[in-house]
């Protein structure tokens, strides 16, 4: 299997790049210091067809695939995660539950508007004791007279709280039923949420070690009523549904993960080259060369990781193993190179006005968001036959 990009791959991937190094890594420590949005610089990625990337053309798509999203993500990611995460929740878990199982009319309602990144969707599926164990759900969406009644809370919530969010896809207990050893299981169902709507509160944002311009809110459901017609999916298959989804996401995520090493390497490189100590410079010492040997070795490591899982997804294979390796080892080689290029900085590395200082508090998360690493460890574990 060949991992070598197309030319229009290549060239979405430079042009992207490109963006990047012109109009987001100039602003970045500005709006990471202000914890805002840079709503100037999701316009043009939206003009830039980058939320459209992986849709038809007929729902106002670029007409391309997945991977081609995930290479956008990465050369992104390189220079400033929160804007990186913005495309990527957008896409994975914004927009593509509803193109993935959305009848005709909420796709050509929804999916052309979102595509346009003019207005972003967020995925509530997150609760205070419903993390990675989802059947905790709480939160709760009664039918009653042609309404869904939600009530309950969602945190962690990305993309939640902006001025432009106008839909959250909620994840809620719609009936329960006894199983035959006396447990209860939950039925749980997607509704969309279009905001904002009566009884819909998004809560003060969080204040995060890191990602401070992306937006990060905990919900709160009050009575929100919306159509019947907003059930997304079939009635108790929403948890089969975005447990799929947070397999598809985990590839874009391992990309983020990947940009952002590749971005502390990059850093690391240039300083090396150009820090002199003693009358040479530091890279010409053994143990710093080593290092950056390393970080390489990481960067590299984890693109294979996360090309392997986004081609096996596109070509219709089995990825959900795949998907949770790149994902692991992504997030470690993040945080990995992040440490690493911070030593190399030396008291330079401690500035937040360093980009490898951002990185070093955005990247912990990495290993967090999407499944901690124990989980992808749980998922590997069950691909090889044991009930982790």
């Amino acid at each position: 299997m060949s991992y070598e990009l197309s030319p229009i791959q290549q060239a979405l991937s430079d042009q992207v790049r490109d963006f990047a190094d012109a109009v987001v890594a100039p602003a970045a420590y500005e709006y990471d210091t202000k914890r805002s949005l840079p709503y100037d610089i999701i316009d043009q990625m939206g003009e830039m067809g980058l939320f459209g990337l992986p849709f038809p053309k007929e729902y106002g798509g670029q007409g391309s695939d997945y991977f081609s999203l995930c290479l956008a993500v990465e050369q992104l990611a390189r220079v400033d995660q929160s804007i990186a995460v913005t495309l990527e929740a957008g896409v994975g878990l914004g927009i593509m539950p509803v193109y993935r199982r959305g009848t005709e009319q909420q796709k050509q309602h929804w999916v052309p508007l979102l595509a346009s990144g003019k207005a972003l969707s967020a995925f509530g599926l997150t609760e205070a004791d419903a993390g990675s164990d989802a059947a905790g759900t709480k939160t709760t969406a009664e039918l009653t007279g042609g309404e869904w009644v939600i009530n309950g809370s969602k945190q962690f919530i990305t993309n939640s709280g902006t001025d432009i969010t106008r839909l959250v896809t909620v994840t809620a207990v719609t009936g329960q039923s006894a199983r035959p050893d006396g447990s209860i299981k939950k039925e749980l169902t997607a509704i969309l949420v279009p905001t904002p709507a009566p009884g819909f509160t998004v809560l003060p944002a969080y204040d995060k070690v890191g990602w401070h311009t992306s937006d990060t809110h905990p919900l709160l459901f009050d009575n929100v009523r919306v159509p019947e017609g907003n059930l997304l999916g079939e009635r108790g298959r929403g948890f089969a549904n975005f447990v799929q989804t947070l397999d598809e996401g985990r590839i874009a995520f391992a990309a983020l993960c990947t940009g952002a090493a590749q971005g502390c390497l990059d850093e690391s490189v240039r300083y090396a080259k150009s820090r002199n100590v003693f009358g040479r410079a530091i890279g010409s010492n053994q143990h710093i060369a080593f290092k950056l040997a390393r970080m390489q070795a990481r960067v590299h490591s984890a693109r294979l990781a996360y090309y392997d899982a986004a081609l096996k997804m596109i070509n219709g294979k089995s990825f959900k193993m795949e998907a949770s390796i790149a994902k692991m080892i992504g997030s470690e080689a993040a945080m990995d190179n992040a440490r690493d290029a911070t030593q190399i900085f030396g008291g330079y590395g401690f500035l937040n006005e360093n980009p490898v200082a951002r990185h070093y508090r955005d990247s912990k998360v990495l290993e967090l968001g999407e499944g901690t690493t124990e989980v992808q460890l749980m998922v590997i574990a069950r691909t090889l036959g044991f009930a982790a």
